[in-house]
């Protein structure tokens, strides 16, 4: 895959561009925020949204692109990151030479312009997991992990802004929906079922154990089913699914081939006045004291199936790549703090691993802009 440097494959005054807009300050906006603005979504709204995004886009991408020329150990030279710079190049370009929005009607082709780029930049977790990837083959065993750490705040950095990213365009595309279901604002349910999303997605993480294993751990889920907040249910549901499929993993993998009955993974919603947590609890094993700092870096996946280069840079992506290299952790942590929260892993050896969960109940926080 030949790949050049950005000053090669892009004209001059395109990086100068990307300089200057680098330099801009970004502008956060928080949860309550996006859902007051939405709710309701008239012409006016939407050209405020669009007039909005044209501006706050090409500061945040432009930002991403420039770190992506300068990363340490030549991660930057790595043919999938170089293809990740060239979607976040492209994505600016598209974004800069976009005329000034002025009716509904440049509203409504900005806004197929910005479902394209969303659809463009799918594949960025993998693609950089593959990067990270080829370096470490090159560079082992040079480089010892703790070297490691410029690269992790990087990657921090780097997928914190994309969640921001693809949560703006999201929520504006959303917006659009003639006819969306009773308490969604765009992509923001204001009347979010924790008990509800969790259920869902530990159903779904089950059915994944199943498929792999032949058989799964029960799960019981406690909780007050009627309790609602605002928040982003596919969020919730990515982070609740990612923490169930490692509790059950564990669990299975600890139980298979004994005789005593697999215990169920425990799932508790907790309703505070900041705060909801959602704890898991398993009883798969749990995490030496020693491999705990490791569970949420970027760079000790112990995935089996090596990241397939053809189908990240070139072919479609599910949405639910990251599951199979060991990104699971360190991203569900940086959607809880997206909006405020958090998230904690707490084990005891050779018994089980729990995770809390924070989500913000305020929802006045604003995103985090790296």
């Amino acid at each position: 895959m030949a790949a050049k440097k950005a000053s090669e494959a892009f004209s001059r005054a395109l990086i100068e561009e990307v300089q200057r807009w680098g330099a801009m300050k970004q502008t956060g906006v928080s949860l309550k925020y996006m859902m007051d603005f939405g709710s309701n979504p008239s012409e006016k709204i939407l050209l405020l949204s669009a007039q909005f995004l044209h501006k706050e886009l090409p500061i945040r991408i432009a930002r991403r692109a420039i770190e992506l020329e300068s990363l340490p150990f030549g991660l930057s030279e790595k043919p999938a990151v170089l293809k990740v710079r060239d979607w976040y190049l492209d994505s600016f370009r598209d974004l800069r030479t976009f005329p000034e929005i002025k009716d509904s009607n440049d509203e409504l082709t900005f806004t197929q312009m910005i479902k394209m780029i969303k659809v463009r930049h799918n594949n960025v977790v993998p693609a950089m997991a593959l990067g990270v990837q080829q370096l470490k083959k090159d560079l082992a065993p040079k480089v010892m992990p703790g070297d490691f750490g410029e690269i992790h705040q990087f990657l921090d950095r780097f997928y914190m802004s994309r969640i921001g990213i693809r949560m703006l365009i999201g929520q504006h595309v959303a917006l659009h929906d003639p006819n969306p279901q009773p308490g969604l604002v765009g992509q923001i349910h204001s009347k979010m079922s924790p008990m509800e999303v969790a259920l869902t997605a530990s159903e779904d993480a089950r059915a994944i154990c199943l498929r792999e294993y032949g058989s799964a751990p029960e799960f019981n889920i406690y909780g007050d089913p009627n309790f609602t907040f605002p928040y982003v249910p596919s969020h919730l549901h990515l982070m609740v699914f990612e923490l169930v499929k490692n509790s059950l993993r564990a669990v299975q993998e600890r139980f298979m081939n004994s005789d005593k009955d697999a215990p169920p993974i425990r799932i508790i919603v907790a309703d505070g006045i900041e705060d909801v947590t959602i704890k898991i609890s398993d009883e798969g094993g749990g995490i030496p004291r020693s491999g705990l700092p490791k569970i949420f870096t970027y760079l000790y996946s112990t995935a089996k199936n090596p990241l397939d280069e053809h189908s990240i840079i070139e072919g479609p992506s599910d949405g639910v790549t990251m599951a199979g290299y060991g990104y699971g952790l360190p991203i569900s942590r940086l959607y809880a703090r997206y909006f405020g929260g958090d998230l904690q892993i707490i084990s005891m050896e050779c018994y089980g691993t729990d995770a809390y969960l924070h989500l913000s109940r305020l929802g006045d926080s604003q995103e985090p802009l790296p």
